[in-house]
């Protein structure tokens, strides 16, 4: 395409004008259209036809997420990119799952969202960070867990809730593979892999790797 045409939705009039002016300086893109709601966002694009919509999560009247899921549904053809200050993995997951093509939050670089919107525009993905990265891997090239199906199965049957990247640790864990080795395989951080490590004990209630074993092992969970 020569030239990529953006809606921007967000109910913050200040994010759009500053996005806007970001855009502007770019050539080949061109900001056609804005909304301040989800609702104004789908009648904009309906009208507009734009390439990638830059959309928020949290505006009055309809979501950013459920913005994304009824494009998708629609099968409309445009690219979306969320763009949040919530860096939560569900936020991520639920994004992913609507079908948005991308997740950035606001705190990135200049840099890093010209590269997100290039790429989405030319109908790749970008999801930022280490663990969403992880996440868009295994929703949208459909790729397995490290759990097996009868394991996510017994799991889902814990009288406590537990992440989706929390399963994976204990998973690991089971197979006595240390910190390191869960950050190298996961691809993330040693610190981060602790912080799960330690997340998971806490829920679990126990004190140590062998009362995490037996207690996972008690819920049907096993490596």
């Amino acid at each position: 395409m020569d030239v990529i045409k953006v809606v921007l939705a967000d109910d913050h009039a200040l994010v759009r004008d500053g996005i806007k002016a970001l855009l502007e300086d770019q050539s080949g893109v061109e900001v056609i259209a804005e909304a301040s709601d989800g609702k104004e966002a789908l009648e904009v694009i309906e009208k507009s036809k734009p390439h990638v919509l830059i959309v928020d999560i949290r505006m009055p009247e309809m979501n950013g997420i459920e913005v994304v899921r009824r494009l998708n549904d629609l099968r409309s053809g445009v690219k979306t990119l969320v763009l949040s200050m919530h860096d939560s993995e569900e936020y991520v997951v639920q994004s992913i799952q609507a079908g948005a093509d991308g997740y950035l939050l606001k705190g990135a670089s200049k840099d890093e969202f010209l590269k997100a919107l290039n790429k989405i525009a030319g109908g790749g993905k970008y999801f930022t960070g280490d663990v969403s990265a992880i996440i868009m891997n295994n929703f949208v090239s459909g790729a397995s867990t490290n759990t097996a199906p009868k394991q996510q199965e017994q799991l889902k049957e814990l009288p406590f809730k537990l992440t989706k990247r929390e399963r994976q640790i204990l998973s690991l864990v089971l197979e006595l593979k240390n910190n390191k080795d869960i950050a190298e395989e996961l691809q993330i951080s040693k610190r981060t892999a602790e912080v799960h490590r330690f997340n998971l004990m806490k829920k679990l209630e126990v004190s140590n790797l062998k009362e995490l074993t037996e207690k996972a092992k008690e819920f049907g969970f096993s490596n």
